[in-house]
């Protein structure tokens, strides 16, 4: 049995997921990035191994992809997260044609064709009003933790319009609404609205067509997707549990044995990682 390790280095958090050869998902691990992108790649490939109940000598191809994709020295391969998406979104749903990422820092709307090669992309230009950060800093403003934001969304009566085109204007917003005695979970309501807006916008500048998948950290809160996909007026693919957050971890995995494939076929390069790992 072969393993692939995917490394989604990402701003906010770092993903690991571990595929075999029968394209079973064995471990998977994530944690926050911090200010040290190699230590917490690292750790969270210790993190994914334990996991998956094997050890570093049992993986046989490693690829990275994300905002620190350059920094963890152990890879064999880079790759752009737009790349890693595609081939997850593709894994996850085949028929996906369109691609909403909404992360910690970034989001980006792209289009794929049938070979999962991505055609046209677009990112977001409003710092990070369209972003999932922009929830987090929302929830941390009125006193709450980001493990709140479900419950507070699902709990809303009416969303606060919350109009602000940068994370600064909607702090003062979010203060205002506040000390007006407007609910925090109407507040955090008007914040979702806001980034679903953002987020559709910023879709409509692709073109989508049919099969949209929506993927990043926010999705785990399921108010979010029904919001997008009402926003959208079209039927968006969410994949179960906590997935969402790994499809560029899952697609670096994917990429990986492919790539195995090719070394099988066509022999190893002179320095290829994978083969020197195993070879030590």
């Amino acid at each position: 049995m072969a393993y692939t390790i995917g490394l989604d280095i990402g701003s906010t958090y770092t993903k690991g997921l571990i595929l075999d050869s029968d394209n079973n998902i064995v471990g998977r691990a994530m944690k926050a990035t911090g200010a040290r992108l190699q230590e917490a790649a690292a750790a969270v490939v210790g993190m994914t191994l334990e996991a998956a109940g094997l050890k570093d000598s049992d993986i046989n191809y490693c690829i990275t992809t994300g905002y620190g994709r350059h920094m963890f020295d152990e890879r064999d391969l880079q790759v752009t997260d737009l790349t890693a998406t595609a081939r997850g979104c593709s894994f996850l749903f085949p028929d996906t044609h369109t691609i909403l990422d909404i992360g910690g820092q970034t989001m980006k709307a792209s289009k794929i064709d049938e070979l999962k090669k991505v055609q046209t992309f677009r990112l977001n230009d409003k710092c990070a009003s369209g972003t999932g950060m922009f929830l987090e800093k929302t929830v941390r403003y009125m006193g709450y933790e980001t493990e709140d934001i479900g419950n507070l969304l699902d709990t809303a009566n009416e969303a606060v319009p919350i109009s602000g085109v940068c994370t600064v204007f909607a702090e003062s917003e979010v203060i205002n609404h506040l000390s007006n005695g407007v609910p925090p979970e109407d507040i955090m309501f008007g914040a979702s609205k806001s980034l679903t807006k953002r987020s559709v916008q910023l879709l409509k500048r692709v073109k989508p067509e049919t099969e949209v998948t929506v993927v990043g950290g926010i999705l785990r809160w399921s108010a979010m997707a029904k919001a997008i996909a009402e926003e959208l007026k079209l039927d968006v693919n969410v994949a179960e549990d906590d997935l969402p957050q790994y499809t560029a971890a899952l697609g670096c995995s994917i990429l990986g044995h492919i790539r195995l494939n090719k070394i099988k076929a066509d022999g190893p390069a002179p320095k290829d990682k994978a083969e020197q790992r195993n070879a030590a």
